[in-house]
């Protein structure tokens, strides 16, 4: 969830991106999991506000019975970050071989959702109701009560907005890195955010000259991600989440004293955007006895990508979720 104040410089942005194979297109092409072939994928109609939005379904065809689990993403990249599909990266793809029914939504004006005319309109209360149409109508399709919710980063905001607005949709919810307060007052004079190949590159961590840090996260994952992001979010995203988040940090975001579900934070010790403190302070508001937080540590904003963290992070959303009924 790259923030305009720390934009890369254009030569950190060539370090980042140096190296970069030729073979980008192989990746695109060719580059699925042998997860792939198992999963079904499909796209469900879905509409709010006169605009169309993206929800899509993973589910792995077994005959079983599977819980719903919707992915919520961030402030600038849309849903296709939980399907970055090399080797076994894709969390999508996971949790469908892992007996969940996973949906990802795109929210109005971001990725494959329908253009909005107004940037600002699309702020973190108005995604947390595209979330609860998103559910509802996963609810009717797929005949259950509730469902999981995992949002990251913004999403987190967005998510937990919902799930305090309506506890009754909600079995478990993951606030994944959550933006739990302002990051620092300032200005957001522009309705779009312009995206950038550099912006999008910002979420990984860095190495010591300033580049991508490829010890942290795999060459092919870097690539995979962002030709996703060009191809899929294009040239500018919505930035009434933005304004929302750019307020001064003594304003919390997530109203978690009103969750009333069961509910996972999970943040990595380097996030350069939350810190540790700042999510055991959300975490002791939590109101469920049943809710839990996990620090991984080392772990950055994006350590569903990263090769020493991906499946550590995933393995405590999975056992958390796992518990059974709220």
């Amino acid at each position: 969830m790259p923030i305009n104040k720390n934009e890369l410089t254009m030569e950190r942005v060539r370090k980042a991106l140096s190296g970069f194979s030729v073979c980008l297109l192989l990746f695109l092409l060719c580059g699925s999991s042998a997860l792939a072939a198992e999963i079904f994928r499909e796209t469900v109609p879905l509409e709010r506000n006169r605009v169309p939005l993206h929800l899509e379904r993973y589910v792995e065809k077994d005959g079983k019975r599977k819980q719903p689990l919707l992915l919520v993403h961030g402030v600038t990249y849309s849903s296709h970050e939980f399907d970055v599909d090399y080797k076994d990266y894709s969390l999508a793809r996971y949790f469908a071989g892992h007996g969940f029914e996973v949906w990802l939504l795109d929210i109005a004006g971001f990725g494959n959702s329908g253009s909005v005319g107004d940037g600002f309109r699309p702020d973190s209360d108005y995604a947390a109701e595209d979330i609860a149409s998103a559910v509802r109508c996963i609810m009717q399709r797929s005949r259950v009560s509730f469902v999981d919710v995992l949002g990251w980063s913004w999403g987190t905001v967005t998510s937990g907005r919902f799930a305090a607005r309506h506890p009754e949709m909600v079995r478990r919810l993951v606030l994944y890195a959550p933006i739990v307060a302002g990051l620092g007052e300032q200005p957001v004079a522009e309705p779009f955010h312009t995206n950038t190949w550099m912006h999008a590159a910002e979420d990984f961590q860095t190495a010591p000259d300033g580049g991508i840090d490829f010890r942290i996260v795999e060459r092919p994952v870097a690539d995979t991600f962002l030709s996703n992001a060009w191809r899929n979010d294009k040239t500018s995203s919505p930035n009434g989440g933005r304004r929302d988040l750019l307020v001064s940090p003594d304003t919390r975001l997530i109203p978690t004293a009103d969750i009333k579900v069961p509910t996972l934070i999970i943040v990595g010790s380097k996030d350069p955007y939350v810190s540790p403190a700042l999510c055991e302070e959300a975490y002791k508001t939590l109101p469920d006895r049943n809710s839990r937080l996990e620090i991984i540590e080392g772990g950055g904003h994006a350590m569903l990508m990263e090769r020493p963290y991906y499946r550590r992070f995933r393995a405590k959303v999975r056992a958390f979720l796992s518990r059974g009924a709220r």
